[in-house]
């Protein structure tokens, strides 16, 4: 049975769907559980599009929080300067990894009126209280549902507790921050209430309600986010509105190394960038997450990613000789799109990929087919089909004069040769009808 991931009302070309997902925190560069879920993000989005809807994706970017101005005090910047090097690697990443923008990514900073509004509107509802200090809390008993997506339970809550913490556990089953009173010399904002600055949970409910209208189709992020992110913007924005605030709420599992928790502490917290100081390409990262189901754990282990770099690279060496597209198989590209229309089955699309590969097709129809499958597999498969090494005349030089030494029985000077071809990047694999040149997998 297939399992839709968007209501069966929306099942049909041309419907547009909102779609918000969480984005980076601009304390520190993106790690690859960070990037795990904003690859599984780009396959919700492409699959939704395959399917024929329009799709206008938003995605925030905090530009302040605790740990943002902790870093800017502690390098003596600005926060916008602190955060500008994060963002702008983000972007980067995202290019790297073949991750399709967003149609908006707006700015906590640049969205401190419209939360100022949002939240008098709480306290007129008598959802929110103001604190002698100037901070103003989220009164949870105020609101029936709290709880009701991740099942906490609301008997934990001590009365009157209260959470100033942008992030917290969910042993703190507590009135959480809108508002944070700031002395004069920290950062913050004006407001009815004294100068402060938003608690994390109210930018994601204004941000994503005025691009996207109070009620819209798919919220996505990391499971982590469940709780209290995702609990705290249903309570604040259902409060408000009195109107379902997500139709569904999409959740990519964690990323483990190892086996264990990625954290600085272990010595196994890495950036995509230190993935590629080892010489791997940023999309054999993305092969990797494609291969595991986006609900369940990935552990990420440097032999893993072996492996998903040395599958990749088979693949683009294997459809560099296949001919121009032409038809394409349709038995294939049906399999393929009920296994991506099931929940996002991307390892059992990933294994119908390879059953395509190896099938006795006509390379120009597995050639189409292919180029289908990569809309949503977003690993640059033109780049490669049909196309050919560019190779140098010093290594073709190199290449003849060891296929000479191989034949006239000279073993050791072939070897040697061998060793000196791949030191220029390529790979030689001796068959019957000649040497065939590859390039070299590091």
């Amino acid at each position: 049975m297939i399992v839709l991931i968007v209501p069966a009302w929306l099942w049909r070309s041309g419907s547009k769907v909102g779609l918000y997902t969480c984005g980076p925190t601009t304390y520190d560069f993106a790690h690859i559980g960070n990037l795990r879920t904003f690859v599984f993000e780009d396959v919700l989005q492409k699959v939704l599009e395959v399917n024929g809807f329009t799709v206008k994706r938003v995605m925030n970017i905090t530009d302040i929080d605790d740990k943002i101005i902790k870093g800017a005090r502690e390098k003596g910047l600005g926060i916008s300067e602190f955060s500008a090097p994060f963002e702008k690697a983000f972007f980067q990443d995202l290019e790297k990894l073949n991750i399709k923008s967003a149609n908006v990514y707006p700015k906590a900073t640049e969205h401190i009126g419209h939360m100022i509004k949002y939240i008098e509107e709480l306290i007129k509802k008598g959802l929110a209280y103001v604190e002698k200090d100037g901070s103003l809390y989220f009164d949870i008993s105020k609101f029936p549902d709290y709880g009701r997506l991740t099942g906490v339970d609301k008997r934990q809550l001590k009365s009157g507790t209260r959470v100033l913490s942008d992030e917290y556990s969910k042993d703190n089953v507590s009135d959480f921050a809108l508002w944070k009173a700031v002395e004069a010399n920290e950062v913050g904002y004006d407001s009815p209430w004294g100068r402060g600055r938003p608690g994390w949970h109210i930018e994601c409910s204004v941000m994503s309600q005025e691009y996207l209208g109070q009620t819209f189709d798919i919220h996505a992020g990391g499971v982590d986010l469940l709780f209290p992110h995702h609990e705290n913007e249903i309570a604040q924005s259902e409060g408000k509105t009195t109107h379902k605030f997500v139709n569904f709420f999409v959740e990519g599992e964690h990323l483990l190394v190892d086996g264990q928790k990625m954290a600085k502490s272990t010595g196994n917290f890495y950036k995509l960038n230190d993935l590629q100081e080892k010489g791997f390409d940023p999309l054999s990262f993305r092969y990797l997450c494609l291969i595991a189901h986006y609900r369940d754990k990935l552990n990420f282990t440097w032999e893993s990613l072996s492996a998903a770099q040395n599958a990749l690279h088979n693949l683009r060496e294997t459809i560099r000789g296949w001919d121009s597209p032409n038809i394409g198989c349709a038995g294939f590209e049906q399999d393929f799109k009920e296994a991506i229309n099931n929940d996002l089955g991307m390892p059992q699309a990933i294994a119908i990929l390879w059953e395509l590969v190896k099938s006795d097709y006509p390379t120009s129809a597995k050639a189409k087919t292919i180029l289908e499958m990569d809309k949503i597999l977003g690993l640059k498969l033109d780049e490669y089909l049909g196309k050919q090494i560019e190779i140098s005349e010093n290594v073709m030089k190199l290449v003849n004069e060891r296929e000479n030494s191989r034949k006239s029985g000279d073993f050791r000077k072939s070897d040697k040769l061998r060793r000196e071809i791949k030191k220029l990047g390529f790979e030689i694999d001796d068959t019957p009808s000649g040497p065939k040149i590859k390039v070299v997998v590091n």
